[in-house]
């Protein structure tokens, strides 16, 4: 139960008046002089610890919550009037919000830590593979393989596809930690999305031949898209998602590129006819090195943060991405880009 200091000062003064009274009539007085003394001494009572409290014990507490207002806790409308009138309540108020507040930097310290732990974790495990298989290639070399020159060569090839793997890996969170940390220079330009689309589905198609996936841009979708944007960051966005439509898409596949005319903005699709994705996964599908199917993706040489990349580099432009997908019929990542200014 918090007191206010009158609140306090009044248990005080009825105390005071009880006791002085019962004492005269003890020592013989009358009610009339008993009721008097009692008066006379709980009015004394009262204002002695009204003053008391409010010059000693809320001087007091106006420290205590000085001190946990430097410990950051939120205190809003602290006024002397109302740390005079409830002092009490006021402490409590305050150490009951530091502690709420202490508590979720705790859960938020336990977060980051396990966040790290994750992804120290999930580093170690990428590098392991190559660095392994580099490791064995060279030492079966240095043991003899080398003067023959079939295996030699095969090894010296796998060699060098696994130094590949990592320098991918090392490029891939080098980007990401540029664009998380909020350093990444922007190189905005108006230019012709449908071009760009063009030269990246040039990049991308042997590997769609490879597995037979046709990819094209769909019907009625008419150019010019003009679009305001870093090119180089958007091709990225691109090439990431079409790569990752051809990695999950099925052998003979369809992967089509829509842009849709939104007013303001151009809407750019990207869909498939392959594999799909289930449910559970789309909520952890753009956080780093996460995997859908994890075997196929590693041998397939992919890093685990291609989908990452595109999201932060989607939310430098101040845009977003989304996923629309069914397990066995296929996937959409669709996203927006600002139209040129001209």
């Amino acid at each position: 139960m918090n007191l206010t200091p009158s609140q306090l000062a009044g248990m005080v003064s009825a105390a005071v008046f009880v006791f002085v009274a019962l004492a005269a009539w003890g020592l013989g007085l009358g009610w009339f002089e008993a009721f008097a003394l009692g008066f006379v001494g709980s009015l004394s009572g009262f204002l002695s610890s009204t003053y008391l409290v409010k010059t000693f014990v809320s001087h007091q507490i106006h420290h205590i919550l000085q001190t946990i207002k430097q410990t950051k806790a939120t205190l809003a409308n602290d006024q002397s009037t109302g740390l005079l009138s409830d002092p009490l309540g006021r402490v409590d108020e305050a150490v009951t919000r530091w502690s709420k507040e202490q508590n979720l930097k705790r859960e938020e310290q336990e977060r980051l830590e396990r966040y790290r732990k994750e992804f120290l974790g999930n580093v170690s495990h990428e590098l392991k593979t190559p660095i392994f298989n580099i490791q064995g290639y060279i030492h079966t070399l240095l043991d003899g393989a080398k003067d023959d020159p079939a295996t030699n060569l095969a090894f010296l090839q796998k060699a060098a596809r696994s130094a590949d793997r990592m320098e991918a890996l090392v490029k891939d969170l080098l980007t990401i930690s540029e664009l998380e940390s909020g350093s990444v220079r922007m190189e905005w330009e108006d230019f012709d999305l449908h071009e760009l689309l063009q030269d990246v589905l040039d990049s991308v198609d042997h590997k769609a031949r490879g597995r037979g996936i046709q990819i094209e841009i769909k019907a009625g979708c008419e150019p010019p898209f003009g679009v305001h944007a870093d090119r180089k960051k958007i091709r990225q966005v691109l090439v990431n998602l079409l790569s990752n439509s051809i990695h999950y898409g099925n052998d003979q596949g369809l992967t089509q590129v829509g842009v849709v005319d939104m007013g303001q903005q151009f809407l750019i699709e990207i869909s498939d006819n392959g594999m799909g994705i289930e449910p559970e996964h789309l909520p952890r599908l753009f956080e780093r090195f996460y995997r859908v199917d994890k075997g196929r993706s590693r041998s397939e040489g992919g890093t685990g943060l291609g989908l990452a990349i595109v999201k932060h580099m989607l939310e430098v432009h101040g845009q977003t991405i989304h996923v629309r997908s069914t397990a066995g019929m296929g996937s959409t990542f669709g996203f927006t880009l600002n139209k040129a200014h001209t």
